[in-house]
């Protein structure tokens, strides 16, 4: 990243500590502020991605204190007031500098994922492979087979090139099949669906709601705990918002998939098009019916495999480096999916290897634009733009896996979880959704956690000194046996093996 702007005397109005002057620095993927008053310590860090809107504040013909600036609207939650002087020309210059870099594709500019230069030891675009995945599953068998005949995205421009589909199927059964399907993504029409087509099958409606609903619950939620949260009021605000009674519908939904899986029947998923309610449904059931897809490794390959590969649009649905905020095809589709992924973490605490902070962080750069990961609407764009240009996620995460680690994980191979989608066992994602109130913040860590954590510091620095220790015995051991006035009968018991029977309790 590069500096593009720096000025030392910018006022933020802060919602919990009124005004706040400081320093602004804006770089080609952050913005940065941090206060300047002793008394009052304020810092924003705030990916140029995450931004949806950029206005200006007031006029040349102002009056009052701090009406004159800059409005920002993020899509992480939160908004951000700039108040500047009115003589000069700096709110121009860090208008136009904001409104081209968080929005490069609407000024011909490229994503700040084509431009960093960061390097890791793992490549994270390895992660998913279908075919060693479709195997690991016991594909393919007497039932199901894997087809190439979108090798080249002939058969669908915007499915995976690999695909499993039932045993008996012919290559021109589903050239013809695709044929009438909407945008050949077999097996769902498109806008409506099949009653009398399927025979044999029950038809169930599970009353999701759709992408335009979807992103006018989360405005909704968001009017209600940004910037303070009406307590008074809480919890009536908070169901006319709708948000926990959508996350229930999907997760319900979602339950009656895995059941009828996990009893041997075949089950066929399908919404308008099949990349936002489909893709909700499909992973969220496997999350339920495979603990591979629970561990750390494992869920990367389970957002890979339903979400990017099958052509979840993240492109439109987030709108990345796009200026037009009003766009009909936003909507928080995937962050309701990882809102359902965190119920489910809260309900088993102890079913998944990864924590917490790994879904915060997937969907802070679901927003940031610094990986490939997230961006395009399929994987043919993304073979053409990203894999050989971009660093994967993956890469970032599995390079310090420590931090995404649940400590209280429990593996159970087998174990098919059955979370509970009633109002009563559903709660909202505060550190997510109202995570930037500074009271909430300081909240977050469980003292259990905290505890067990420390635990584990504290045991890691015990192994560390009893490696010391058997390093520094072993190398007098060694001397020893090469002095020529050592007995050598007498080192048959060394220290060394004295220390390898020792244990924590931890």
């Amino acid at each position: 990243a590069f500096c593009l702007f720096s000025d030392k005397d910018i006022i933020y109005m802060c919602h919990f500590n009124g005004a706040v002057k400081g320093k602004v620095l804006i770089t080609n993927y952050r913005l940065y502020f941090k206060s300047s008053d002793a008394d009052v310590t304020v810092m924003l860090d705030v990916p140029l991605g995450a931004i949806s809107r950029v206005e200006k504040m007031g006029g040349a013909s102002s009056r009052g204190e701090n009406s004159y600036g800059l409005d920002i609207t993020c899509k992480d939650m939160r908004n951000l007031k700039f108040a500047l002087k009115q003589e000069g020309h700096s709110r121009r210059d860090i208008f136009e500098l904001l409104f081209r870099h968080a929005f490069p594709l609407s000024h011909g500019l490229p994503l700040f994922a084509y431009v960093t230069q960061e390097k890791y030891a793992e490549n994270g675009w390895n992660i998913y492979k279908p075919v060693e995945e479709f195997r690991r599953q016991g594909l393919p068998n007497n039932k199901w087979r894997i087809t190439f005949i979108n090798k080249s995205y002939d058969l669908c421009d915007t499915y995976p090139t690999v695909l499993a589909v039932p045993f008996k199927s012919k290559e021109e059964d589903l050239r013809r099949v695709a044929a009438f399907r909407s945008r050949a993504r077999i097996p769902a029409t498109g806008g409506g669906y099949e009653g009398d087509e399927y025979q044999n099958a029950e038809l169930v409606f599970l009353d999701i709601q759709n992408i335009h609903v979807m992103r006018e619950s989360l405005k909704k939620l968001k009017d209600i705990v940004y910037p303070n949260v009406e307590e008074s009021h809480w919890l009536s605000s908070l169901e006319s918002t709708h948000w926990l009674e959508h996350v229930k519908l999907v997760l319900s939904g979602a339950i009656q998939v895995a059941d009828k899986v996990s009893s041997g029947n075949s089950v066929v998923v399908h919404c308008s098009d099949g990349w936002d309610r489909t893709a909700q449904l499909t992973s969220l059931a496997m999350l339920m019916l495979d603990s591979h897809y629970r561990t750390l490794r494992g869920f990367q390959v389970l957002i890979e495999k339903e979400w990017i590969s099958f052509g979840h649009k993240f492109a439109s649905r987030i709108g990345h480096g796009d200026k037009n905020h009003a766009d009909q095809d936003r909507s928080p589709i995937f962050v309701q999916f990882i809102d359902c992924v965190w119920q489910m973490t809260k309900q088993f605490p102890t079913a998944f290897e990864f924590n917490e902070h790994l879904l915060l962080t997937i969907l802070d750069h679901l927003y940031s634009c610094r990986f490939g990961t997230f961006l395009y609407n399929c994987e043919s764009a993304r073979e053409q733009h990203v894999r050989s240009k971009t660093v994967s996620l993956w890469s970032l995460v599995n390079s310090k896996m420590d931090i995404y680690l649940n400590p209280f994980y429990t593996p159970e191979s087998g174990r098919v979880l059955y979370p509970v989608a009633s109002m009563r066992h559903l709660e909202l994602w505060v550190t997510y959704y109202i995570r930037w109130n500074p009271r909430i913040r300081q909240q977050q860590q469980s003292p259990v956690e905290q505890r067990y954590k420390e635990l584990l510091a504290l045991r890691d620095e015990y192994l560390k000194k009893l490696e010391q220790l058997q390093l520094s015995d072993s190398s007098t051991s060694s001397r020893l046996a090469n002095s020529p006035t050592a007995n050598t009968s007498s080192t048959t018991s060394t220290p060394t093996q004295q220390y390898t029977h020792l244990q924590t309790p931890f």
